[in-house]
């Protein structure tokens, strides 16, 4: 047993005191005080909560292991808080068929220290030529995406939104018009056909990391009218910078930083509930790649690390957003959106949970980070909320 002493927990936006115990996987008990003769851990003026979950990382392995492994990116989500991921299939091999996606499972399997749910692929070899073995595939994920790529085969698009309705998964966009790529119409132009798509279809659909005005007003506009299955999440990065602070290879992404007012724009999507959740895009490179002058070097930061900090620093303690806005965004919505398993912070439930330091401040570091990429604009920024210990089945993954 372990027993959690003095944290503070959220109850009805407030921050209550409260003793919590856990046996094995589970907690099984959470009472104002708990007297219990086992190893404890005083977490006085720490907040706990049901751990983090992103839906939108690369841990680039098979394929690309210089990059990142399944097991040191789980080491940087538990690092940062999260106990929840799911991979994106840009991969080698590509998870568009069992046999690939078995080997991906397998080295999750015997590497991850969190909960780990891959995609599988929209397109074989994301070649946006010919469907996925969807069929092979679909009781083994709960959403497919060609992340890296917008699918603009529009014939095979509404294929598999058709094959996804039937087994009910999640389509993840990576919306990008072939004409405009980067550009903000080519975000937009390729949202609002999609839009439509899903509508005719009636199947779950999701756009990954919206950075754009237009995009948001299309993504409102369609939940207003009752398409509640279409869903949008929004990144750290294009909530908090702007395309006038880029200064390296390091503030590179796709979708590209914007500008200011599509960062406003972005906030208000977070603020009004058109945005459900953030998602980090975890993108690590080699430092070599990202060292490269700026149009030479590939698109991606890492942001596993600084997810929860940048958004409890930012939105949280500036009072723009409140402690079970803050939750929705992180965990519930995630669940509810993409139907994962549940989680929460009651009797009975996993211990899933993260203990973040909220009074005193941290200047994030290269030499902390435990993802293999180097590549943040964040080294250097100081935000309260870094994780002090993570805890996945009730083990305790990470400790600071």
């Amino acid at each position: 047993m372990i027993l959690i002493k003095n944290g503070l927990i959220i109850e009805d936006n407030k921050l209550i005191k409260k003793d919590i115990l856990i046996h094995n996987e589970e907690i099984i008990d959470i009472e104002d005080e708990i007297n219990m003769d086992c190893e404890s851990i005083d977490c006085k003026g720490l907040l706990v909560m049901p751990g983090a979950i992103d839906v939108h990382v690369h841990f680039r392995e098979p394929g690309f292991t210089d990059k990142e492994t399944i097991k040191t990116g789980c080491l940087s989500a538990a690092k940062g808080g999260v106990t929840t991921v799911m991979p994106m299939p840009n991969l080698n091999p590509c998870p568009d068929c069992y046999k690939n996606l078995k080997l991906e499972l397998d080295i999750i399997s015997r590497d991850a220290c969190v909960h780990c749910y891959p995609y599988g692929a929209v397109s074989v070899g994301e070649n946006q030529l010919e469907a996925s073995k969807v069929e092979e595939i679909h009781d083994l994920v709960y959403a497919i995406s060609d992340d890296g790529k917008g699918v603009n085969n529009i014939s095979l698009l509404e294929d598999v939104m058709r094959m996804a309705k039937k087994y009910d998964l999640v389509i993840a966009s990576h919306a990008e018009d072939s004409v405009d790529g980067y550009l903000p119409q080519g975000e937009y132009v390729a949202v609002r056909r999609e839009i439509e798509l899903a509508k005719k279809i009636g199947c779950r659909y999701h756009f990954c990391h919206m950075s754009t005005k237009e995009s948001f007003e299309a993504i409102r506009k369609a939940r207003s009218e009752g398409y509640t299955n279409i869903t949008c999440e929004v990144t750290p990065h294009h909530l908090v910078l702007n395309e006038e602070m880029i200064k390296d290879g390091n503030y590179k992404m796709n979708p590209p930083l914007r500008s200011e007012e599509n960062r406003k724009a972005t906030i208000e999507a977070l603020l009004d509930g058109t945005a459900q959740m953030i998602a980090s895009d975890h993108a690590p490179h080699t430092e070599e790649e990202k060292k490269r002058e700026y149009n030479k070097c590939p698109n991606g930061i890492i942001g596993l690390e600084t997810m929860v900090p940048i958004i409890y620093t930012e939105f949280v303690k500036t009072g723009k957003i409140s402690l079970n806005r803050f939750l929705d965004l992180m965990v519930y919505n995630p669940i509810s959106v993409f139907h994962l398993p549940k989680r929460g912070l009651k009797k009975g439930y996993v211990a899933d949970l993260a203990i973040l330091d909220i009074e005193n401040p941290h200047t994030y570091t290269k030499d902390e980070i435990l993802s293999k990429g180097k590549n943040s604009p964040f080294i250097g920024k100081t935000y309260y909320g870094f994780p002090k210990y993570t805890f996945v089945n009730g083990k305790l993954v990470y400790k600071r």
